[in-house]
């Protein structure tokens, strides 16, 4: 399911629907535009073009007309609008774009001097492109009735009148260095995004912008902003729902992998406590080693530790401060216990200790009693090996 949805999301909007009129219905001429002109000088360029050639006005006619912005020359055409049936007209109606056929390959990468050949139900329809742009000429010719019988003669005579027949298609175009016979009519298929259609004939690829669809579209312009509004309206659901699904897709993978992250911790901490008297004991027997490793190897040096706080000569333990009693609590302290009758001397005195490079930290606690006599027990840590032997006298 997972794989669908992501190349729904790959293959972006669905293809819009499509009516391809008839190529013989419609008369073709390609039309000078001024060079600069921007989408809507070259629309009111073509109109006038097209009213002077036409000889019915622009509201009895079906048109449209290929161009691209920065091109000297529009292909247009049309047709008379009463040449169309009333079935034909009601089956447009839910259309995004109604074109001639031929027009749904002018968004294809085609050299210069290169003709294609399109077949119908009608007749042929050939496309020459005598630069690269827009067509230079389309010119359709219609199929000889078909015989009523079916044979082998016939259908190698049917064959015959169609290869016939687009010999002289190519040879009213002026020749080709190119012929290509697409081998089925053109269809709309996915885009990227709703910024382009693109047309399959076989092999060959046409993409057309937005922009260019919408000039291409031979319908009243007015039913044209109703369907383009339509069309965005569309996309715009489109999007919506994509991210709705996008959206529940990714709480329902959230949803599992808190699933997976619960059931995983579960395990974990089953397999910590199982361990866990393993480690302790194994935590217990390394103090122990570390212990009898620091008794066998290490020193303990209570006199340097005594001399390191009271100074070479004393001058680091203030007068009228009294060590009372002193004892080591490991390797790397000592406790002291003192008095005073003057409490600011005990902050000096720790101050002092502080800002020694072999002390770690310092602490002084006041401990209860009552009279001028205040007693301190101060803890001083030495940093690691920063007490050295004394040397032999």
């Amino acid at each position: 399911m997972s794989a669908s949805f992501l190349s729904t999301l790959r293959a972006g909007p669905p293809p819009p629907k499509v009516a391809l009129l008839p190529d013989g219905l419609f008369f073709t001429r390609a039309l000078p535009v001024a060079a600069g002109a921007t989408a809507a000088e070259a629309a009111a360029q073509v109109e006038l073009g097209l009213e002077a050639i036409s000889p019915f006005p622009l509201t009895q006619l079906y048109y449209g007309y290929y161009w691209t912005p920065g091109a000297d020359r529009a292909f247009v055409f049309a047709a008379y609008r009463r040449r169309f049936t009333t079935d034909q007209t009601a089956a447009w109606e839910g259309a995004e774009i109604v074109m001639p056929t031929f027009a749904a390959l002018l968004g294809g990468t085609v050299p210069p001097a290169t003709t294609i050949v399109l077949a119908s139900p009608e007749g042929l329809t050939a496309v020459h492109w005598a630069a690269a742009g827009a067509p230079a000429a389309v010119l359709f010719r219609p199929f000889p009735p078909a015989p009523i019988e079916e044979t082998e003669e016939t259908a190698a005579k049917v064959a015959a009148d169609r290869a016939r027949l687009q010999e002289e298609l190519v040879r009213d175009l002026g020749g080709s260095k190119t012929v290509i016979e697409l081998p089925a009519p053109p269809a709309a298929a996915p885009a990227g995004s709703d910024r382009e259609t693109v047309f399959r004939a076989g092999d060959f690829v046409s993409r057309l912008p937005a922009a260019v669809t919408t000039a291409l579209d031979v319908r009243d312009r007015g039913e044209l902003a109703a369907f383009r509004g339509a069309r965005q309206r569309d996309v715009i659901l489109w999007r919506v729902a994509l991210g709705c699904a996008a959206g529940f897709l990714l709480l329902a993978l959230g949803e599992l992998s808190l699933v997976g992250g619960r059931e995983w911790q579960k395990t974990r901490v089953l397999k910590v406590n199982g361990q866990k008297s393993m480690v302790e004991k194994i935590i217990t027997s390394n103090d122990l080693a570390k212990r009898i490793d620091d008794l066998t190897t290490k020193r303990l040096y209570p006199f340097e530790m005594i001399g390191a706080i009271v100074g070479a000569s004393g001058e680091l333990l203030p007068q009228g401060v009294q060590f009372t009693r002193v004892t080591t609590t490991g390797l790397n302290s000592i406790k002291v216990e003192l008095q005073t009758s003057n409490a600011d001397l005990m902050n000096i005195y720790k101050a002092k200790l502080d800002a020694l490079p072999v002390c770690e930290h310092v602490d002084v606690q006041l401990q209860p009693g009552a009279g001028a006599i205040s007693r301190y027990t101060m803890v001083v840590t030495f940093k690691a090996d920063a007490i050295k032997p004394a040397p032999p006298v």
